[in-house]
């Protein structure tokens, strides 16, 4: 579609994500990326693509996961509409929660300037039925000193290589894998089964955050030294890891930020900056 022919418009996605296979489209056709696509293509078959903020694996969730697709200016929908009618197709599972129209040089991956997550434990014996899947259960308690301490060993900027998993696609040795993590918390309330570990960074690679918080959790249950997390931050061979990747259970994708006025987000969730 030539320019003057079509318009943007930017999604925000929530979705529970333990019965899809992540983000990215497959062959099977059970992604978000999947149905959402369906689900555009039944209230306008013109619409040939959709374009997310970055990939989330099988199983992770997310609050405010961000999409573009581009639909004919001849679609008489304004952004209400198209909320109402995606909705409609969608599984129940998946809902967009806003829609905005924005220029057509914008992109909801390559504008996006920077990304919060959300990981949750639950140190409790008995894990209730309602929180399976969305949470990991760690047996036993962790130690809050050595947890603490872990999470400011990952803020700044650093070599996440060896907290990334290979996607063997043949850039694994030469990708970049430089990133700039803002903040990591640890959050929890008095006599809270639940830990929420909350990641503020400029982006991240393949399954960092998993291995970040398996690192973690390993060291604050007195499993891992710290001094071997500074040594895999400071860049090692492409082929060496660290010991733990934590299951999706529990990792949620929470937040999307971009510069200006371009994101639903923007005005109340300022960009993360270095």
């Amino acid at each position: 579609m030539a320019e003057e022919d079509r318009k943007r418009f930017l999604l925000s996605l929530a979705y529970d994500g333990r019965i899809f296979e992540g983000w990215q489209s497959q062959v099977g056709g059970n992604t978000v990326q999947d149905h959402l696509l369906k689900a555009l293509k039944g209230v306008c078959p013109q619409i040939e693509s959709v374009q997310g903020s970055g990939r989330t694996d099988a199983g992770v969730s997310a609050m405010a996961q961000r999409a573009h697709f581009d639909a004919p200016a001849s679609a008489r929908l304004d952004v209400g509409n198209w909320q109402k009618a995606l909705n409609a197709h969608l599984p129940p599972q998946i809902r967009v929660m806003d829609c905005e129209q924005v220029d057509l040089d914008f992109h909801a991956r390559f504008n996006a300037t920077g990304k919060c997550y959300r990981y949750r434990l639950f140190e409790g014996a008995v894990l209730p039925p309602l929180q399976h899947g969305l949470v990991w259960q760690v047996r036993g308690k962790l130690d809050r000193d050595l947890l603490h301490e872990a999470a400011k060993l990952f803020a700044g900027r650093h070599d996440f290589r060896a907290f990334s998993a290979n996607r063997g696609d043949g850039h694994d040795e030469t990708r970049d894998a430089q990133r700039m993590i803002h903040s990591v918390e640890v959050l929890q309330s008095q006599q809270d089964p639940l830990v929420d570990l909350r990641f503020k960074g400029e982006g991240f690679l393949y399954k960092m955050v998993r291995f970040i918080v398996g690192s973690m959790v390993r060291c604050a249950q007195g499993k891992l030294d710290p001094a071997e997390i500074q040594r895999l931050l400071v860049g090692v061979d492409f082929s060496e890891k660290a010991p733990f990747c934590a299951p999706a259970d529990g990792l949620m994708l929470e937040q999307v930020y971009y510069l200006g006025n371009k994101s639903m987000t923007s005005s109340s969730s300022p960009a993360i900056s270095d």
